[in-house]
């Protein structure tokens, strides 16, 4: 069924009387190529797919036929009997009402797709961007990539190096977990409707083993947050404000790992906040 045009997502909406919520961040993608794009990086390999706000399910449909299965999580219950329409000509597509934030995701990995290591896919909603990234990152699932559209100043800091004005904790977080790469920009033009900002896609393919080995991974993350706590202050007035240890005592742990105390947050590798971490525990 081709309903990835704009004029047919809007006859579809029109057909069933439904109305866009904003917010639910409900932006539907309407390019062919970025459908192709975003499924072609899930590296699904006829596979399991899990995907997050199907929408209308225009990219379901590009994972269904690349998928042994799919799985979308829909949380929005008037979108129900249109998924079972447009999506209708798939016997390895299953819909569920359900928020992803309010979900076992091991248990339903389990339970759908007997354990094995799947892919998630998913125009992420602006609101929750972060809260449904981090749950997946830290949950410890048999997930294989992370295919995610969101916000482009997201994807952004995501992707961010050390050094640059972008990094910040969330860049340390998924770089933790997984290898990052921005696939591509997608304009608000691409989208029904078309939100106030552009978006990109990125691709976060899970490590074996995290980036950096670290004994206390709650120190470590403890560390990167309290490090980007204030950005236009240095490391050390950073690290004073959220731990016990005197000012002279933590200049004597940085100094310690040859971390100068007039460093910022921002030009820390991950390497570098391991070693402090564990410095500081």
């Amino acid at each position: 069924m081709d309903f990835i045009s704009p004029s047919v997502i809007k006859r579809i909406a029109s057909k069933y009387g439904f109305v866009f919520k904003k917010g639910l961040g409900q932006n539907f993608l309407s390019s062919q190529d970025v459908l192709e794009e975003i499924a072609i990086a899930a590296e699904i390999d006829d596979g399991g797919v899990i995907e997050i706000g199907p929408g209308f399910g225009v990219l379901t449909n590009e994972l269904a036929k690349r998928a042994k299965k799919v799985l979308a999580l829909e949380i929005d219950e008037r979108l129900i009997p249109i998924l079972e329409d447009t999506l209708g000509e798939y016997d390895n597509v299953r819909v569920i009402n359900q928020d992803i934030l309010k979900t076992d995701v091991k248990k339903l990995i389990d339970d759908e797709f007997d354990g094995e290591k799947v892919s998630v896919a998913a125009n992420l909603p602006y609101y929750i961007t972060t809260p449904i990234i981090t749950g997946l990152l830290e949950g410890n699932l048999p997930l294989k990539n992370l295919v995610v559209m969101v916000q482009k100043e997201v994807a952004d800091r995501i992707t961010a190096e050390p050094g640059t004005k972008n990094y910040g904790a969330i860049s340390v977080l998924c770089q933790y977990y997984t290898e990052t790469e921005l696939v591509t920009i997608v304009g608000a033009n691409e989208f029904v409707p078309p939100p106030k900002v552009d978006s990109a896609v990125v691709k976060m393919a899970f490590r074996d083993k995290p980036a950096v080995e670290v004994k206390d991974e709650k120190m470590f993350f403890r560390t990167v947050k309290a490090a980007f706590s204030q950005r236009r202050k240095t490391l050390l007035n950073c690290l004073v404000a959220n731990f016990s240890q005197s000012k002279a005592e933590i200049a004597e742990i940085m100094e310690s790992v040859g971390i100068d105390a007039t460093r910022r947050g921002e030009t820390l590798s991950l390497d570098e906040f391991a070693k402090l971490s564990e410095a500081l525990s």
